[in-house]
């Protein structure tokens, strides 16, 4: 018998129909006898249609207010699957985030999960009952809900997973795994078996869309087991393959991973913008009156490179950020023009980021220098790199960014099953 949490997102959980077929996934793993809590998404298209209402009544509106409504697609799907498993003979209820409680801080609409208490949880699963959670919101220090950002729902099963001291956290979504890279780029990327945590984590924040970024650290810091895996397949397929694990991908410790590859995946984000100031004075505290007003505003930056000119008196800077921050990124360097004292301002959105991902990268030499090798050969040219233990990023124009992605897809071997 093992504990496990099972999360839906949206797309499966689209329709009535769909939801009974979630409701056999659940029936499947409660008459195995395990102890099961479910979390559930908004049915695909609610969120949209609740932020829609919302903007439509206000352009600006009061973020505890846009929390208590849009939270309420959640807690539709947490009930509807409550009454399908009670018509299928599973003892199951509804839960709230505030039910649990599930608390956040006081940042409504994109609020960090501070603790949950998980023994209500438990005393119901060991009682035989399933526990039905709506994900996506918890409560906040105002007494109020609060929700945890698109994409939410992952980071509430993690953290429930946590809080029961599940075995696994299985996250169905719909597609049936994490791949080397995007299959709609190229057609022969490989579905991974295993995948660790810092890789995931890179892969998230780089690009891949399959898990929200919070909710890979979350299973990181907790060491929660995480299987991707396909809400389509039939409830009553075989549930362990050849290697001893449910179908998907297992997102796990690097421990767990015997096998180590140098490089296990590619990923790409065309959501980026470029951003150069122009001859800034080289002096001390420079780079903290650019990026000190950006960090209080929230806005995270990733590449950043700094050119000095031959006298050594001025400098140019140049830096991302996600395209959705760029005019409030633009407006806030003009304000502070003054103090910052750079001479000109330009921007690039036209431009996308390719990064090359493996844990096996820390102990080989020449990783690097094959995808800047590879580029080449290909016309591509690197506007900026960025490096860490387990990773490479280039920042190309986006014309160029399916032919980057499937040249080093195939330069380090992944084109190969």
């Amino acid at each position: 018998m093992a504990r496990i949490v099972m999360k839906f997102g949206g797309t499966s959980v689209a329709t009535v129909e769909r939801i009974r077929n979630v409701g056999a996934h659940v029936k499947r793993e409660v008459d195995a006898g395990n102890e099961v809590a479910v979390v559930v998404s908004a049915m695909a298209g609610a969120t949209n249609q609740l932020v829609a209402w919302t903007r439509e009544a206000s352009a600006i509106h009061d973020a505890r207010e846009y929390d208590a409504i849009v939270a309420s697609g959640e807690q539709v799907t947490s009930g509807l699957l409550a009454i399908v498993l009670q018509d299928m003979g599973v003892p199951a209820r509804s839960f709230q985030g505030w039910q649990i409680p599930l608390r956040t801080d006081g940042t409504h609409g994109s609020a960090r999960i501070e603790s949950i208490d998980g023994s209500a949880l438990i005393s119901r699963m060991t009682d035989g009952q399933v526990p039905v959670i709506a994900g996506f919101q918890g409560i906040a220090p105002d007494n109020r809900i609060a929700t945890l950002g698109r994409g939410g729902s992952d980071t509430s099963a993690v953290a429930v997973a946590a809080a029961v001291g599940a075995d696994r956290c299985d996250i169905y979504t719909d597609v049936d795994g994490v791949y080397t890279t995007d299959p709609r780029i190229v057609p022969k990327a490989q579905r991974m078996e295993r995948i660790a945590f810092e890789e995931m984590l890179e892969m998230a924040s780089l690009g891949a869309k399959v898990l929200q970024v919070r909710s890979v650290e979350m299973a990181m810091v907790h060491k929660v087991r995480v299987f991707v895996r396909s809400s389509f397949d039939a409830p009553d397929a075989p549930q362990v393959g050849p290697n001893g694990l449910p179908p998907g991908t297992l997102i796990c410790d690097e421990d767990e991973i015997v096998e180590q590859q140098v490089v296990t995946g590619i990923a790409y984000s065309k959501d980026e913008a470029q951003i150069t100031l122009r001859r800034v004075e080289d002096k001390p505290g420079v780079a903290a009156g650019v990026f000190g007003p950006l960090a209080e505003a929230a806005i995270n930056v990733d590449m950043i490179v700094q050119n000095i000119s031959e006298d050594g008196r001025t400098t140019d800077i140049t830096f991302t950020l996600p395209t959705g921050d760029q005019e409030r990124t633009l407006q806030i360097l003009e304000s502070k023009k003054a103090e910052i004292g750079f001479s000109e301002l330009n921007t690039n959105a036209d431009v996308c980021k390719v990064s090359v991902i493996g844990i096996g990268m820390r102990s080989h030499a020449g990783v690097a220098a094959q995808a800047f090798e590879a580029l080449a050969k290909r016309g591509v040219n690197i506007r900026a790199i960025t490096t860490s233990e387990i990773k490479i990023s280039v920042l190309i124009d986006a014309a160029y960014a399916e032919l980057a992605v499937r040249t080093l897809h195939s330069v380090y071997g992944l084109d190969k099953a």
